[in-house]
């Protein structure tokens, strides 16, 4: 049975290739047990890690690899410009306004969700409702 539920996934269009892609989503566990998203793949890039932005007392952002992301039963966690987000770097393909990319998520209770995200225009804010 399905113990996650994503939604809301959105990403921005890139510039060529060079630039890391981003997506955002909210992962929502409905199990009741706790549960960690291990990893995520997508083909469109070698690597892709979930990041997590943080802003220092001089208001200065950086962005480090978040690791295991650990979700218990009922809570959510988002990723959102800001936070936490999904990184896809070294892209095989540009990542163009209107096209989609798959993602696949993998947990540590064995489940695996696979996520069709909707590339949108380069300024986007928020997902497309």
């Amino acid at each position: 049975s399905l113990s996650v539920i994503v939604e809301d996934p959105w990403s921005r269009a890139t510039i060529g290739k060079k630039r890391p892609g981003v997506a955002y989503m909210t992962i929502r566990n409905i199990s009741a047990t706790t549960i960690q998203l291990l990893s995520i793949t997508t083909p469109i890039a070698k690597t892709a890690e979930i990041h997590r932005t943080t802003i220092n007392s001089q208001g200065i952002s950086s962005m480090a690899a978040a690791g295991n992301i650990t979700i218990a039963p009922g809570e959510s966690v988002k990723l959102e410009p800001g936070g936490l987000h999904a990184m896809f770097m070294h892209l095989q393909s540009e990542m163009n306004q209107g096209e989609t990319l798959p993602l696949t998520l993998k947990f540590s209770d064995g489940s695996i969700v696979e996520v069709i995200v909707p590339i949108l225009s380069i300024s986007a804010r928020g997902p497309k409702k």
